[in-house]
């Protein structure tokens, strides 16, 4: 099991706050082919042992999720855009002031030509409540040894944390132990500690801060997170020695202004008419508000097959590094992505996508400008059809399951003809199916 934790914690740790797009949901018919396709591949899977477990853990780990992303890709350019030529014709949205307002179009191709371009204004970003409490002296200890309790409360539900201050611990190792207590919990809190300075608490002195992921208040709603003490006396006294159930920044909604007109939003992220996808990241210049529009048709056939290239590359590097470590099992993964894009260097290279001797591959825009002239465009849609379908194939293949890739010894084959249907059977890292925090 402790392995187990190990790899999820790799997950967490590193994929854990990548953002999910929507095409990461799936309808029912989705999931029961996948599983069926787990079921069929891990049939047949041999008794095997990892030479080393944690390695080999995180290895599947990144094979999985760079899989999923050149799956995210190619469904992207496969969206309701009929002929292959189209879904490399997708519109690419392009923000003015990208330091102000980010966006990314999720369209479907069938918009009206009033919102091709608009203009935002940005007053405010939305953020997040938090909760700083007393500065306290690191190495004293103003709390009486014994045991305390603490309510926090969220809008949607109460929970109570507990926790014992021992004879010999500090005030620093209280605040430690209530940050973890806080930080392992399911709530979505994250609980830091901030050191004194001469404007706060002086040398020497700590306090614990909490901050909500979440942004935004609903209407009706006057907090995030809300903490009370126990209904201990002793409880009661180390609430007020911590501070910690006093607001000192309420959570506020973005304002910005679409057009001219005023608009609220409970986060920074949030889509326009489901075309457009705004990121606020910061206030724009006064009277300079950041224009969308959608870019040229060459830059957006670019765009499109960039994030196609990108994903390639990735799940190539990772390849690689597995074979310069010898995670990989006779650097099988490696070979098999590198030899989709070598196979068609040639014809790729016509197209304006270089393949270099290592399979990874870059984009030549003056050529890909030639190669998709009406003459050519019919000719090089093509080729980029059948490299999208190739990749998105491959990944489909590796991300059920890793553990083909991964360096191990086999202990036992299956009797042919009689292997039974045991999906996790091979690795419990197959077929992992936790792939986006929520």
């Amino acid at each position: 099991m402790a392995r187990i934790a190990n790899a999820y914690a790799y997950y967490l740790s590193t994929y854990g706050n990548n953002r999910p797009s929507r095409y990461d949901s799936h309808k029912r018919s989705d999931l029961r082919r996948i599983y069926n396709h787990m079921v069929k591949t891990n049939k047949e899977a041999p008794l095997y042992k990892l030479t080393n477990e944690d390695e080999a853990a995180r290895y599947a780990i990144d094979i999985k999720e760079n899989a999923k992303v050149i799956q995210n890709v190619v469904a992207s350019l496969s969206d309701s855009y009929g002929g292959f030529e189209d879904s490399f014709r997708k519109k690419v949205a392009v923000s003015s002031d990208e330091s102000t307002v980010d966006v990314k179009y999720v369209g479907d191709g069938n918009e009206e030509s009033f919102l091709d371009t608009f203009n935002v204004e940005v007053k405010r970003l939305s953020s997040p409540q938090i909760n700083v409490g007393n500065y306290l002296k690191n190495d004293a200890l103003s709390f009486i040894p014994g045991a305390y309790s603490f309510d926090l409360n969220t809008n949607s539900a109460s929970y109570e944390f507990q926790f014992n201050v021992n004879p010999g611990e500090t005030n620093l190792d209280i605040l430690k132990k209530l940050a973890n207590l806080v930080n392992h919990s399911t709530l979505s809190i994250n609980a830091s500690i901030r050191k004194g300075n001469a404007n706060t608490g002086g040398e020497g002195t700590s306090a614990l801060a909490l901050t909500s992921i979440q942004t935004g208040l609903d209407e009706g709603e006057s907090f995030l997170f809300d903490i009370a003490p126990g209904a201990s006396a002793d409880s009661i006294k180390a609430m007020d020695l911590l501070g910690i159930h006093q607001i000192t920044h309420a959570s506020e909604n973005s304002l910005f202004y679409l057009n001219g007109e005023e608009h609220t939003s409970l986060s920074n992220t949030f889509t326009i008419n489901n075309t457009f996808e705004l990121t606020l990241k910061s206030a724009t210049p006064e009277e300079n508000p950041a224009q969308i529009s959608f870019k040229t048709s060459t830059d957006a056939v670019a765009d499109n097959i960039m994030s196609l290239v990108n994903a390639f590359n990735g799940i190539l590097g990772i390849a690689s590094s597995s074979s310069a470590n010898a995670t990989g099992e006779n650097n099988k993964l490696l070979t098999e992505i590198s030899g989709l894009s070598r196979v068609r260097q040639e014809s790729l290279a016509e197209i304006g996508l270089m393949v270099a001797d290592n399979g990874s591959i870059t984009l030549d825009k003056d050529v890909l400008a030639e190669a998709i002239t009406p003459e050519r465009s019919a000719e090089t849609f093509n080729t980029l059809s059948r490299f999208k379908s190739a990749i998105g194939a491959k990944a489909d293949n590796v991300a059920i399951n890793p553990m083909n890739y991964v360096n191990k010894k086999v202990v036992a084959y299956k009797n042919p003809g009689k292997t039974w249907a045991a999906p996790y059977f091979s690795s419990v890292y197959s077929g992992m199916l936790l792939d986006i925090k929520l």
